[in-house]
């Protein structure tokens, strides 16, 4: 029996043992393989500087195993990076070796990449007036042409299409893709939409019915010839940038941007959503035809279901603030404006119901003279008269007049010709202020009871619900949504964390702080990761 315990205490001891050696083999393997892991994750950093080899030997010297590195392989391409490492340990066996098992070997390898694979990308960038204050819009420049240069030179040609999308009142399309809308066609004055509230539930463009173009005038000051501040904007710089990655291009259209207008979030996300939704490959594919796009791009937007990443980045120092709406019975159709080119003068008809005349024959008001006649000036006569006198005589050192006088007089043609104008020509020569106080001086609050009707208002609220509406679409098919409160106020920020993917994907900053928010975002959608 004392033998027989005695051997079942050395089998017992033994089997201990060779759990321990395991255990401590096991140990200095997993030891090596975080090391390995952790060291080919930095060298494959496309920021990384410093050459691959070297970083890996580093990280294998100071965790003290740098004899056991036995190999580092590099490949790298355009936008990528992959780092391969091999390294072996030798494991001296206390218990094992007993057994004839003297060592073990314990291997590691690791494999990363850093790249970018298939991006679709919509910069939704606040253009409002508000981003003038304390160099927001000078700020903001850099901090999104350093983002594209990020992202494009991470990536293959080809592989990335960024579109930027500025946003104010309004979103302007510009002629290039307006064309290929089915829209309304009051107007060519500006490129603007109009999106009815069940849209902004939607992620892509409609093919039913007509989308309503976004009439062209000015709430907002008293200007003529041309009008200030309508709602849609004129400048080619404010129109939508589609689908690019030119690098060139895209620092300079970033570069040209200015800042003037309300905010209408809900608007600049709608457009951001739908340029990268698959309803609009039609409009793209026609952009292609027509040089605009990069032939690269004819299948894009893709489908969500496939393999490409679909990005929004939403920036805006602001909050939603009011929409104007022009009175439908304003939209087209003719004015009672006459305007005469060569004189540059106007003549507003105004029937005997709500004229100062009293004469109902005379219903035209000209406004340079302040008067009433029976047309508008330019399509009639009027009467110029001459007087001429006798001989004057002397008396002394005083002259007078003698011989009488005679006046004559003849109808004379106005110069110019009065054409009446269209709504359309109209607005996009006058603010809304300027009409009715230029055409209503003379009639009491006539001019403040008809700019008030002349438009409709979205106000803030409703906007904030159709902003909430189309991020919840655009999520709801995959879209990563980023956002930037660049010094936005309370209200500003409590809709860009809701619309945000979730929490880490909305940036509150200050300042030069814009630019981390945009460098953290670029790291954010570069692919890190282990491959083996």
């Amino acid at each position: 029996m004392i033998a027989f315990a005695m051997l079942m205490l050395i089998t017992m001891l033994m089997i201990g043992g060779i759990g321990i050696d395991v255990m401590r083999f096991e140990m200095d393997r997993s030891r090596l393989q975080n090391t390995l892991d952790r060291a080919v994750l930095a060298a494959a950093d496309l920021d990384q500087q410093l050459g691959a080899e070297e970083v890996v030997s580093d990280y294998f010297s100071k965790a003290g195993m740098a004899q056991y590195l036995t190999g580092v392989n590099v490949e790298s391409g355009l936008g990528s990076k992959r780092v391969n490492a091999t390294a072996e340990t030798t494991f001296n066996t206390f218990f094992l070796k007993l057994m004839g098992v003297k060592t073990l070997t314990a291997k590691a390898q690791g494999t990363a990449m850093e790249s970018i694979d298939g991006l679709e990308i919509s910069l939704v960038l606040d253009v409002s007036g508000s981003m003038n204050s304390n160099s927001r819009l000078s700020r903001l420049k850099p901090a999104a042409k350093e983002f594209v240069e990020t992202i494009l030179n991470s990536a293959e040609t080809g592989n990335v299409s960024i579109s930027v999308i500025p946003y104010a009142t309004q979103v302007s399309a510009g002629p290039d893709i307006m064309q290929h809308l089915n829209v309304s066609s009051e107007h060519s004055y500006s490129d603007c939409v109009n999106f009815i509230a069940d849209e902004f539930s939607k992620p892509g463009l409609h093919d039913e019915g007509l989308l309503e173009r976004t009439a062209h005038f000015d709430p907002f000051t008293y200007s003529e010839d041309p009008i200030d501040h309508p709602v849609c904007p004129v400048e080619t710089s404010r129109d939508i940038l589609p689908l690019s990655n030119d690098l060139t291009e895209l620092q300079t259209y970033i570069d040209n941007l200015i800042a003037k207008g309300n905010t209408s979030i809900d608007i600049g996300m709608k457009w951001g959503t739908m340029m990268l939704d698959p309803s609009f490959n039609r409009v793209v594919n026609d952009l292609v035809s027509d040089g605009v796009v990069d032939s690269v791009f004819t299948a894009r937007p893709v489908a969500y279901t496939s393999s490409m990443m679909k990005i929004i980045v939403l920036m805006t120092d602001g909050q939603n603030t009011t929409q104007y709406l022009l009175n439908p019975s304003l939209r087209t159709g003719l004015s009672p404006v006459y305007y005469n080119v060569l004189e540059d003068k106007y003549s507003v008809y105004q029937s005997s119901g709500t004229s100062n005349s009293s004469n109902s024959d005379t219903s035209y008001y000209w406004p340079h003279t302040d008067d009433w006649h029976d047309h508008p000036y330019g399509n009639g006569t009027y009467e110029e008269c001459s007087t001429s006198y006798g001989q004057k005589s002397r008396d002394k050192n005083n002259w007078w007049w003698g011989g009488g006088s005679t006046t004559t007089c003849e109808d004379v043609e106005e110069p110019g010709t009065a054409i009446r104008l269209t709504f359309q020509e109209l607005w996009d020569r006058v603010s809304l202020a300027w009409n009715a106080t230029y055409n209503y001086a003379d009639m009491s609050n006539a001019w403040a009871t008809w700019y008030t009707a002349a438009f409709s208002t979205v106000n803030g609220t409703v906007k904030d619900q159709r902003t909430k509406h189309i991020c919840d679409a655009a999520k709801d098919e995959g879209i990563i949504v980023y956002t930037i409160g660049f010094e936005a106020p309370r209200n500003g920020q409590k809709v860009l964390a809701d619309c945000a993917s979730s929490d880490g994907h909305y940036f509150d900053v200050n300042g030069l702080e814009i630019e981390d928010a945009f460098s953290s975002i670029a790291a954010s959608i570069r692919k890190l990761r282990l491959v083996q």
